[in-house]
C-alpha cells in the first residue's frame, strides 16, 4: 500500500515542534514529516476513502505513541492508554467514517503484538461547531479550538493508572492537541502524569527544537534533550 520509500518516511520519530509554539501543548512525538509523499497519503487516507492505509499510517503512530512513552523518566504503573481526537460530527457526515480511531486501534494492536499494554479509549467529544481551519493563522485556530472538547463519561470510564497518549493524523499549529491535553489533564486525578500526544505527522519547521526543553525536560525539568 505505501512503497518502501514511502514508508521509511513515516519511520522517523521526531518531537513535533509548532511554529509557534501554543502554551500548554503536549509533548508530542510525529513519525514523520507531513511533507513530500506522505502529506498525499494521508490525505488520500483521510478525505478520499483509501482506508486499506489505516494499516501502515496506523503502524507509524504506533511508532510514535513507543517513542513518546519512551521519553518519560519514570512511567506509571498501567497501559499506555490510547485517546483518539475525536472528529467533528460535520466531518464524521462526511467522510463516513471516524479516521483517527481507526488509526488509533491499529496502533494499540500494533503495540499490543510488541509486549506494550497498550488500549484506546474515547475520552473526550467535540460540542459546539467548528470553522474549517483551512487558512487560519496560528492564533485563529487555537481561537476557532478553545471549549471545543468536554469529556466524555457516558461512553468510557475514565483510567485511574496509566499513561494518556492524544492520537492524531497530523499536527499544525498544535491549537486541537493542546485544548484536547488541558481537558483531559483536567479530568483526571490530580497525580496522574503528564498527557503526552502522537501523530503520525507533523508540519515541519525550519528550525528544529522544543520549547524551553527537550522531552525529557518537557517532563521532568532535568535530563538530556531527546
Amino acid at each position: 500500500m505505501l512503497c518502501r520509500r514511502c514508508g521509511a518516511l513515516l519511520a522517523v520519530p521526531h518531537l513535533a515542534t509548532p511554529r509557534r509554539f501554543p502554551e500548554g501543548f503536549p509533548p508530542t512525538v510525529a513519525a514523520g514529516a507531513y511533507a513530500g509523499p506522505v502529506r498525499p497519503a494521508v490525505i488520500a487516507f483521510k478525505e478520499r476513502g483509501r482506508s486499506e492505509l489505516a494499516r501502515p499510517l496506523g503502524a507509524a503512530l504506533a511508532l510514535a505513541v513507543a517513542a513518546v512513552v519512551a521519553g518519560v523518566p519514570e512511567a506509571p504503573p498501567g497501559p499506555v492508554v490510547l485517546v483518539p481526537v475525536p472528529s467533528s460530527a460535520a466531518a464524521l457526515r462526511t467522510r463516513g467514517r471516524d479516521h483517527v480511531r481507526e488509526l488509533s486501534t491499529v496502533a494499540a494492536a500494533e503495540l499490543r503484538a510488541l509486549g506494550v499494554a497498550a488500549e484506546e479509549t474515547r475520552l473526550l467529544r467535540r460540542r459546539g461547531r467548528l470553522r474549517d481551519s483551512a487558512g487560519l493563522s496560528a492564533a485563529e485556530r487555537r481561537a476557532n479550538q478553545a471549549g471545543t472538547f468536554i469529556a466524555d463519561r457516558r461512553r468510557a470510564v475514565w483510567p485511574a493508572e496509566g499513561l494518556l497518549v492524544l492520537v492524531d493524523d497530523v499536527v499544525t499549529s498544535g491549537a486541537t492537541l493542546t485544548e484536547a491535553a488541558a481537558v483531559l489533564a483536567a479530568n483526571g486525578p490530580a497525580d496522574a502524569a503528564p498527557v503526552l500526544a502522537a501523530v503520525v505527522a507533523a508540519t515541519p519547521r525550519e528550525r528544529p527544537g522544543y520549547g524551553p526543553g527537550g522531552l525529557v525536560d518537557q517532563l521532568s525539568g532535568q535530563g538530556e534533550r531527546v
